[in-house]
């Protein structure tokens, strides 16, 4: 937008003005990376675009999206990009025995401390989705964090202490990646000797085991990501939301039912393939055609740009990682590979050295 529009004013609203990188959160718990590597101060990136920064939390809309709601007043606009993420459906029942990876770096060390500590025992690790909105599930990073874990475990000698299973309340977990990806991914575990726990619906979680319509399994540490929803203030935008609760978008990242209002990555529900993902990728492309289409509408024009469908993910095991590639054509993966373990770092340094 800077490129674009020199003369723009551009206000971000948001409590703090830092970045925390997520996709590198899975190597907290195994010690590669620090919560100091991941969060990064924004300063001096906005300084150098001219970026005025509101230091709020939105709690809603007015006016069609003119007017920002936060609980440090009320900020005006002429266009609006939405980009605040989705939330996490907490509803299950001892929800509170379970510890969340993508929660933030907060979480991500305490995994770690938590495995630290454990001399042995049962590692439960699953993920779950919306019921009303099939889209809105994140497995990836729960895939990375199984195979890391077990990794981990096995370079300090300690894996044969522990048992390590994984659940789903669905009978093909990973689906959405393809076919060939999920069973790739299933066997990893089989070879792995984890075992699993699949196609029956979660009831509750406890100190000791979860809790399913098919039984209970023993679980000492619970990790689990559940589906996702959108942003809580949604429900006071006045705009049009999906069944899931996200900001229904339409083919260019506009929001239906406001004037000029746009959203980038999983605060958004998008018109696309059952598979379309909500991860960082996808994100980066739904910003980038929600930028240009705003500018567009600021200059009187009909918007143009839309987000390609596509599906890229490296499922890193600490040590090396597969390939899985996904578009309206075709899908394709390729087996584990150090190569790829360090590609994926490589994609870390080119995300954040902007920031540095």
């Amino acid at each position: 937008m800077r490129r674009r529009a020199p003369d723009v004013s551009i206000t971000l609203t948001a409590p703090r003005a830092e970045f925390v990188y997520l996709p590198s959160l899975i190597w907290v718990p195994t010690g590669i990376r620090r919560a100091a590597d991941l969060v990064l101060p924004l300063a001096r990136f906005l300084d150098d675009l001219r970026i005025d920064h509101f230091p709020a939390s939105v709690t809603g809309l007015r006016d069609g999206g003119r007017t920002i709601v936060t609980d440090q007043g009320e900020v005006s606009n002429d266009a609006l990009l939405i980009a605040t993420g989705s939330r996490f459906l907490n509803g299950l029942p001892g929800i509170e025995n379970a510890l969340t990876l993508c929660a933030g770096v907060g979480a991500a060390e305490e995994i770690g401390a938590r495995l630290r500590q454990m001399r042995g025992g049962h590692l439960a690790f699953g993920f779950a989705g919306n019921p009303k909105e099939p889209t809105a599930v994140r497995g990836g990073p729960m895939f990375e964090l199984l195979f890391g874990v077990d990794t981990w475990l096995r370079q300090q000698g300690r894996r044969q202490q522990f048992t390590l299973s994984f659940f789903n309340p669905t009978a093909e977990p990973g689906k959405r990646l393809g076919p060939k990806a999920m069973t790739l991914l299933l066997n990893e575990m089989s070879e792995r000797g984890i075992s699993t726990h699949l196609g029956h619906k979660l009831t509750a979680f406890s100190d000791s085991a979860i809790s399913t319509e098919g039984g209970e399994l023993p679980a000492d540490l619970i990790l689990f990501m559940p589906g996702l929803s959108g942003p809580a203030w949604a429900a006071n935008s006045g705009l049009q939301l999906s069944a899931g609760g996200f900001f229904l978008a339409d083919e260019f990242c506009a929001v239906q039912a406001g004037e000029r209002v746009f959203v980038a990555g999983d605060a958004g529900s998008y018109p696309g393939p059952d598979w379309l993902p909500k991860q960082a990728h996808m994100a980066d492309l739904q910003a980038r055609a929600a930028a240009e289409n705003l500018l567009l509408s600021l200059e009187g024009q009909a918007p143009r740009a839309r987000a390609r469908p596509e599906l890229i993910c490296i499922v890193d095991s600490v040590n090396a990682g597969m390939l899985i590639y996904r578009d309206a054509k075709r899908g394709w993966v390729l087996p584990s590979s150090r190569v790829f373990h360090w590609a994926k770092r490589y994609f870390e340094r080119h995300y954040l050295r902007v920031f540095r």
